[in-house]
């Protein structure tokens, strides 16, 4: 009971402070990445960002015409050589020559407007 009160008063040690800190940025960056694709259909909400130096995430949910629920996320493992990804949980599978491209400009974007909208007004 004493620790509970303790940790209340003085807060989380600095491990959880760190992790928290990273989830909330990682959790920023993904919604700033999610805006440049395009507006985001009503009800919806896309995702996209860099979880680590070698995988990209996309996640996006939305409501399909027949008023379901749908989602869909797709991770990108980036190697030296080439570029794997893996759609709701499946196998990853080399992507073509021309989505490599389009995730590259997408990396490039993403990183431009993370840093403007995010760590240049830290």
């Amino acid at each position: 009971m004493i620790s509970k009160i303790i940790k209340s008063i003085v807060g989380p040690n600095q491990r959880e402070r760190q992790e928290k800190l990273y989830s909330d940025l990682i959790r920023h960056e993904a919604k700033i990445g999610g805006t440049l694709f395009g507006p985001l259909p009503e009800g919806g909400k896309r995702e996209f960002f860099c979880l680590d130096e070698k995988t990209w995430v996309w996640y996006e949910e939305w409501i399909d015409e027949n008023k379901q629920y749908q989602s869909k996320t797709t991770r990108y493992n980036v190697r030296p050589n080439s570029i794997l990804k893996a759609v709701d949980g499946g196998h990853y599978q080399l992507v073509a020559d021309d989505e490599a491209v389009h995730l590259r400009d997408a990396a490039r974007l993403y990183q431009k407007k993370i840093k403007a909208e995010l760590y240049d007004r830290i």
